[in-house]
């Protein structure tokens, strides 16, 4: 209370108003914060105080008692370093502040569709932009149909409920007629979602605690009281966990440490996460970890220290498994010394490593997924994982699998599923008006994510699964194919969530069909001048969430549920508009404004949202408009609840999995039945070497001129392509490294001894390239990553040198694989691939390229809006 009142004098006659400040992109917001303003503006970002306005007693915080220790939730939230610094992105020189044309394009003549991303931009006026926007949104459905339109509306950004993004465009388009809707793969969860749900069910991704079955409550209890090992497997829970729920993953580690369980991190880095709390890290190649699952399987077998009894009871197909692990199938044991020739593990440390896990309860802890589930053929990787912890009895008191990320997203009911029960409300109805729909049975044609560029570029394609996050598992046996039948190819393409170049498969190709001239149009409402709206040929100008009113409700903190009715903080920058409000311009101009907002006012669908929340009878709305915050009581009952797998683990008939045998899958009898002969994801999982799809192993031809392994994780210092113009965190090593032109690369991690070879120092200029194209970076020459391996986050903001070809800003993903996580498995495989390093010689670039290195350049935020505006 008294850090509130100091704040209000300081800021004078300002004030401070609740704010979600989480980066997921849809209806659960995270890290509730205060946002002070001063004059009209933001002068600072701080944490939530949830004791500000209401007393303890009335949302009865939890406590946790273990071992003679003590874990409760703070009186505040635990927002990350870019939340902190958030003020700094909504004041970026790259913000767009008015609506924007390509200066070579002419609707009504040459479009000059492959200058696309070479090309500048002038500034129009709203009513010619809207006059633009709607000309060719008639004339590309009168010549080929409403199919011709693709909505691009899903992905990471700022979270929103009325006012989007992600969506407010599609009911419009469904109001015309329809449109082609772009389906989101289960991005981080390819392993999991492609290859773990065959194992074990645990819809929609296939992740434990990221289960509607209520399988992740009260785990950390559980943990807490019984688990003796915990095994970090690609994980770093001081990085990944930020931008979606904050701190709390690392209170829960320091908490681990307390209580004195060990933890083993499992990672070709030291990562952030490893540097603080490993007792042991263990390195690994990149994308090898299904050779070192097989090789602690083969321990176990050979020294009888698996749980016999549990896998004759709560398993199928286990004799089949064992066949292949040991050799009997193909001729090669899976011993750890063949394991350490894939792995670069030493084949002591496997030995070592599976006897301790035998010999101690563990649970093996995840973010959303990490290196092993996001390259190629993850589906191995993520069905090994599982059968590994079946071999030691999951389910039984401190064996699980843990997820320190959203913390409450996938609800069931009324709770919160970790670390402890609260109701969760659901603002899901005033969530772009109930314009929001991933219901593809309503959806004529659609392409997954991870194909967009495949089906401009290759079309006619076919595929299976409509990669929906919420599809159940038998949808991955249905074959889909585009064009659908009756349905246009795509001609228009409008976005709201501009970020294919930064995050996605292969997105050099990306590049090509963006330039491609079958698409005649591309429009895209952001509010930064970055990565795919540099190929827009119409671009409009999006409000922060600052600059709007708006609700959501924070469920992932892991301390409390905190509904937030935000109110308007600044007048929007320039002349910038929501989402929501961008797209009621052009309905008007349609003749649709009454239809498509359904007769209600922004404030009505704030309110309509809190009417159907599920607490609308537990606090008033006046009072959530007086206060803007609300903390939901914690369930008095939640220790009470127990892990789902406790059941299965006690009684498996009685509760059984989702899985054709109601049990652990050993031999996946739907791959076996759907897919009998695909050798790139069999019933049993295997080491895949190569395949059809990919050859990025370092047993590869290739290998001879790309010798090194990439890692790509979620960014330290970004959430996918969010925040990469902090000024604040740009002065930190290990977020960029200042070149001699001044300009600030992305690192690049690479081992001393495979920078010595390379005549590579630490600060030194370097190219990260293979075929598929080439990058800059910044060295990094750091011990943190072994040899043989480098690391590049991904997410960096885009800034072309050769458009498709050679980028100055670290957009990793222009060089990552281009097909599919398998042939059969429609995930994106963009880590563990192979590359070479070499450092590069500015003064010659910039001489070669001048026009790319003379472009407006702002060191302290990187891009800027005025170097591609004239």
């Amino acid at each position: 209370m008294a850090q509130e009142s100091k704040a209000r004098k300081r800021n004078g006659k300002g004030k401070s108003l609740p704010i979600g400040l989480g980066f997921i992109g849809h209806f659960c917001d995270a890290n509730a914060s205060v946002a002070d303003v001063n004059n009209g503006r933001l002068v600072r970002i701080r944490p939530l105080h949830f004791d500000w306005k209401y007393r303890p007693e009335e949302f009865k915080p939890w406590k946790m008692e273990v071992r003679g220790t003590l874990f409760q939730p703070l009186l505040k939230s635990l927002i990350p370093p870019f939340s902190l610094a958030y003020k700094k992105r909504v004041y970026s020189p790259n913000r767009i502040l008015y609506p924007l044309r390509r200066v070579d394009w002419d609707p009504n003549g040459e479009r000059n569709t492959g200058n696309r991303g070479s090309s500048r931009y002038v500034r129009i006026s709203w009513d010619e932009a809207l006059e633009l926007v709607v000309a060719e949104i008639k004339r590309v459905i009168k010549s080929y149909g409403p199919y011709a339109i693709l909505s691009q509306s899903d992905g990471h950004g700022e979270t929103k409920t009325v006012h989007g993004p992600h969506g407010c465009a599609r009911r419009l388009l469904n109001l015309l007629g329809g449109y082609t809707l772009q389906t989101r793969n289960p991005d981080s969860w390819e392993g999991w979602y492609w290859g773990a749900k065959h194992v074990w069910g645990m819809e929609p991704v296939g992740q434990q605690a990221a289960s509607l079955e209520g399988d992740g409550d009260n785990i950390i209890p559980d943990i807490a009281r019984n688990t003796e090992l915990l095994l970090f497997w690609g994980c770093d829970p001081e990085t990944t966990p930020w931008g979606f729920d904050g701190q709390m993953a690392s209170r829960v580690c320091y908490w681990f440490t307390e209580l004195g369980i060990k933890s083993i991190y499992i990672s070709p880095d030291l990562n952030y996460g490893a540097a603080v709390h490993a007792d042991k890290w263990i390195p690994i190649k990149p994308n090898t970890d299904a050779a070192l699952q097989l090789g602690i399987a083969y321990v176990w077998i050979t020294e009888d220290s698996y749980d016999k009894e549990y896998v004759a009871t709560h398993t199928y197909g286990f004799e089949k498994f064992k066949e292949y692990v040991m050799g009997e199938e193909d001729g090669i044991p899976k011993t750890p010394e063949w394991a350490a020739g894939k792995t670069g593990v030493p084949e002591m440390t496997i030995t070592a490593l599976a006897r301790e896990w035998s010999s101690k309860r563990t649970t093996i802890v995840h973010g959303n997924g990490g290196p092993g589930v996001r390259g190629a053929y993850a589906t191995e990787f993520g069905r090994l994982e599982v059968l590994l912890l079946a071999m030691q009895g999951l389910g039984k008191p401190g064996v699980h699998q843990l997820k320190m990320i959203e913390w409450g997203i996938f609800e069931k009911g009324t709770t919160n599923p970790m670390p402890v029960g609260v109701r969760n409300p659901n603002v899901i109805p005033a969530f772009r008006g109930g314009m929001f729909s991933s219901d593809v049975s309503k959806v004529k044609q659609f392409i997954p994510k991870c194909l967009i560029h495949e089906a401009i570029l290759n079309a006619p394609i076919s595929w299976y699964g409509t990669t929906l996050l919420d599809a159940p598992v038998e949808n991955q046996f249905i074959k889909y194919t585009y064009p659908a039948e009756g349905c246009s190819e795509v001609h228009m393409i409008w976005t709201d969530t501009p970020c294919w170049i930064t995050c996605w498969n292969d997105s050099n190709s990306y590049i090509k069909a963006l330039r491609s001239p079958k698409i005649e149009f591309i429009l895209a409402q952001h509010p930064w001048l970055e990565n795919d709206c540099l190929f827009a040929d119409i671009i409009l100008p999006v409000n922060t969430k600052f600059e709007q009113e708006d609700i959501s409700v924070d469920p992932m903190g892991g301390q409390f549920c905190t509904v937030l009715r935000q109110k308007k903080c600044i007048e929007p920058i320039g002349e910038s508009k929501s989402d929501y409000e961008i797209v009621c311009l052009i309905a008007e101009k349609l003749g649709l404004l009454d239809e498509y907002t359904s007769g209600k006012t922004i404030e009505e669908w704030i309110r309509f949202g809190f009417e159907t929340s599920q607490i609308q009878d537990m606090v008033a709305y006046e009072k959530l408009e007086k206060n803007g915050y609300w903390v939901v009581p914690t369930d008095p009952e939640w220790q009470k609840r127990k892990p789902r797998l406790t059941n299965f683990y006690e009684d498996p008939e009685r509760y059984p999995l989702k899985t054709p045998s109601g049990k652990i899958e050993f031999y996946a009898q739907n791959l076996a039945r759907y897919f009998p002969d695909d050798k790139e994801r069999p019933p049993v999982p295997h080491w895949i070497e190569k395949g059809e799809s990919h050859d990025e192993r370092l047993s590869s031809k290739r290998a001879e001129q790309y010798p090194l392994l990439i890692m790509s994780n979620h960014g330290r210092w970004r959430v996918h392509a969010n925040h990469d113009d902090i000024t604040w965190t740009r002065e930190i090593s290990t977020c960029k490294v200042r070149g001699p032109d001044g300009y600030l690369y992305e690192p690049l991690w690479i081992n001393p001894s495979d920078a010595a070879a390379r005549n590579v120092e630490d600060g030194d200029i370097v190219k990260v390239f293979n075929e598929r194209g080439a990058v800059l970076g910044g060295a990094r020459v750091t011990e943190r990553i072994m040899p043989g391996v480098v690391y590049m986050d991904h997410g960096a903001r885009y800034d072309p040198i050769v458009p498709g070809e050679l980028d100055r800003g670290g957009a990793i993903n222009t060089i990552t694989p281009h097909n599919t996580t398998s042939k059969n498995a429609t995930g994106m495989a963009v880590s563990g691939f192979l590359v070479e390093v070499e450092g590069v010689n500015l003064y010659e670039l910039r001489k070669k390229y001048p026009q790319a290195f003379q472009r407006e350049y702002n060191p302290s935020a990187g891009l800027r809006f005025r170097a591609w505006v004239k």
